[in-house]
């Protein structure tokens, strides 16, 4: 039998440590909740099983919360010992909890351990799976604490000025701060800025902590590079832990480009601090859980860590639990990600387990969405609702010809998960076809030859966005493809995008298309141009036409654009998807294909992770070497296609 586990109400958890997450961002000393609606556990859980014993025995309830155990009808205090004959039995505990928390259980009995074999409810007779997890598997472990790894930090400078000292960690980093002296009337303020102008900036410097009154202070993890220390720093002792979990990196790329390294690295550690209970936007400013950034972690996870467990808690932390009344982060394209991430996530792993247990959900917030259509079956912003798409100029009068790709896509999504689980997908199809005949009716202009963004407006404006989903989602004939192409991406009158978030999904478009050296060569300026500034992490946006600390500016504010922003990993699927060239042809890697294409590089190493091993493509002197760590691979290499076996290096 396996090892005993604390186990909850499968989502709890994930809702649990999502309500905490949300209340932690600060701005300028004052906490800042977030805008949208946030689900709570359910307080009042019974697990259940039937099991049995070959002999007599007694076994003790580990809970977090107040109850009881019932043993075949009878209830025992859960902190007693529960007794139980030889035979067949029915166990039974009910927990409550009435602090915000979810109620958890751990028993572990040579007989009778809680793992996932068990199932529970709620208010209803209907039976959930529970949830577990690897890291709590001890009595003493306790499920309402997230667990993190630390390690200490060490400052690259520390800088003496007139009236304090300035700490250099030397990268953006995430750390809990302890700071001790010996007077317990020292005065002191603690600024924290991701840029050294942010952290001296008295005045609009984001966090800001005042201390005094004692001679130790314990201060939770915060995002910083830079902390100020102000006041009379005699005798002053400060120290920093970082605190991360310990998600292991199974991609790798470089080239013979030694620049590409190092922004593959800066990706790479910029999505390590951000990969965290889920996957955040950013590690400063918000700390929150949007969808559309977390739709493209998920790409990203796959081709760095391809760790499960993190795209799933941040799917559940994000769908919460029904009725919904609110898009998810206000935001119905952000809505509209989170269906297609379902959908992607199978594909990506073939976990039909999980798709069932959220296909509920799924349904209701579908239902939620289409709520709010027109007569078109068109997208329309209702009280509350944001149409974001992105951080650029739009003609949003009326329906947003993104809006609709994206909900054709959704469509799409709804339908092939329902025939998965084995229901009726036929109404999303037939939905999906009419909303096409409208979209290309009314959106795209044959005068601009692309999709405009409105039809109701009369302006006629094209931006990338519409012609970017229309590519990408297979939404646009072989015709109107290469239209777009020549008239919107290829064009320079067409307003550029300026956040990575929106760069990957034009830069996943070139590579549906192949235009391999696209992507490297906007890699190498806009991730590059973003390095040469001195950055450690990626930033969430960046204008090669701002100067020095021009830069930090965005929402208004003078340091309000993240310089750590998990939508600015996207170089790490693009090089393992479209230059190293692997991806699944069917669910879960059963087979899958190896395309290398170089490119403008003369030559390169990569790895790639699998659900199960890895793929390794070397490049060099015009052949190519690959080794698959699985069975269910092909290499395709100038037309022709070859079979990989596991294990064994193919070279041609």
């Amino acid at each position: 039998m396996n090892g005993a586990k604390w186990i909850w109400l499968k989502g709890d958890f994930e809702i649990y440590h999502s309500l905490l997450l949300h209340s932690r961002r600060e701005d300028k000393g004052c906490n800042y909740p977030p805008m949208w609606h946030l689900d709570t556990p359910y307080p009042n859980v019974v697990f259940k099983k039937v099991f049995t014993a070959e002999k007599a025995g007694a076994f003790r309830v580990f809970a977090k919360g107040n109850g009881y155990a019932m043993m075949d009808g009878k209830i025992f205090p859960t902190e007693k010992e529960v007794p139980f004959d030889a035979g067949t039995h029915k166990a039974e505990i009910r927990i409550l909890c009435t602090d915000g928390t979810f109620p958890c259980i751990y028993i572990d009995h040579d007989l009778l351990r809680t793992d996932e074999s068990w199932y529970c409810a709620h208010s209803t007779p209907e039976r959930f799976p529970v949830g577990c997890m690897e890291e709590y598997t001890s009595p003493e472990d306790n499920p309402h604490i997230f667990k993190y790894r630390y390690s200490p930090l060490i400052p690259k400078e520390i800088t003496p000025l007139n009236d304090g000292v300035l700490y250099d960690f030397g990268k953006e980093t995430f750390c809990r701060i302890a700071v001790s002296s010996e007077d317990p009337t020292s005065d002191y303020m603690l600024y924290y800025g991701e840029s050294k102008e942010e952290a001296l900036d008295e005045e609009h410097c984001t966090i800001r902590l005042p201390l005094c009154g004692k001679t130790e202070y314990s201060l939770h993890a915060r995002a910083f590079r830079y902390l100020y220390l102000k006041g009379n720093t005699q005798g002053i002792r400060l120290s920093a832990e970082y605190e991360y979990l310990p998600l292991k990196d199974r991609a790798d790329f470089q080239c013979d480009n030694p620049k590409i390294k190092e922004i593959w690295n800066m990706c790479a550690y910029t999505f390590h601090l951000n990969s965290r209970e889920f996957f955040l936007d950013g590690i400063k400013r918000d700390r929150w859980v949007w969808s559309g950034d977390a739709y493209q972690s998920h790409m990203a996870n796959n081709y760095l860590y391809f760790d499960n467990e993190i795209t799933k808690r941040t799917i559940l932390a994000l769908l919460g639990k029904p009725p919904y009344e609110q898009h998810i982060n206000t935001i119905n394209d952000y809505t509209m990600y989170l269906i297609i991430s379902v959908m992607e996530y199978y594909l990506n792993t073939a976990d039909l387990d999980f798709v069932r247990f959220v296909w509920k959900r799924i349904s209701a917030l579908y239902r939620f969405l289409a709520e709010g259509t027109d007569e078109k079956d068109y997208i329309c912003a209702r009280p509350g609702d944001w149409i974001f798409i992105d951080w650029s100029p739009m003609d949003k009068n009326g329906p947003l010809c993104a809006e609709q790709i994206l909900y054709w896509q959704t469509k799409n999504a709804m339908a092939y998960l329902a025939e998965l689980l084995k229901e009726d997908g036929t109404v999303y199809k037939e939905e999906a076809t009419r909303l096409k005949e409208n979209i290309e009716k009314d959106f795209w202009c044959e005068e601009k030859s692309a999709f405009i963004d409105s039809y109701t407006s009369g302006k006629k404006n094209v931006t990338r966005h519409a012609n970017i989903f229309a590519i990408l989602y297979d939404f646009a004939s072989k015709k109107q493809t290469e239209s777009i192409r020549k008239n919107v991406l290829e064009n320079e009158n067409i307003t550029p995008i300026t956040t990575p978030y929106f760069a990957f999904f034009e830069l996943l478009v070139y590579g549906k298309l192949g235009d391999i050296p696209r992507i490297q060569e906007k890699i190498e300026s806009y991730w590059g141009g973003i390095l040469e500034q001195g950055a450690t992490s990626v930033w969430e946006q960046f204008d090669p036409t701002k100067q020095g600390a021009e830069h930090y500016e965005m929402y208004g504010q003078k340091y309000g654009c993240s310089l750590c922003h998990a939508w600015g990993s996207g170089p790490l699927y693009l090089l393992g998807r479209y230059c190293v060239g692997v991806y699944p042809t069917d669910a879960g890697y059963k087979t899958f294909r190896v395309e290398p294409n170089p490119g403008k590089y003369k030559s390169f190493r990569g790895t790639v992770p699998l659900p199960q091993g890895e793929v390794k493509v070397v490049y060099e002197n015009g052949s190519i070497t690959v080794t698959a760590g699985a069975d269910g691979g092909t290499l395709c290499w100038k037309g022709k296609e070859h079979p990989l076996t596991k294990g064994i290096p193919f070279t041609v």
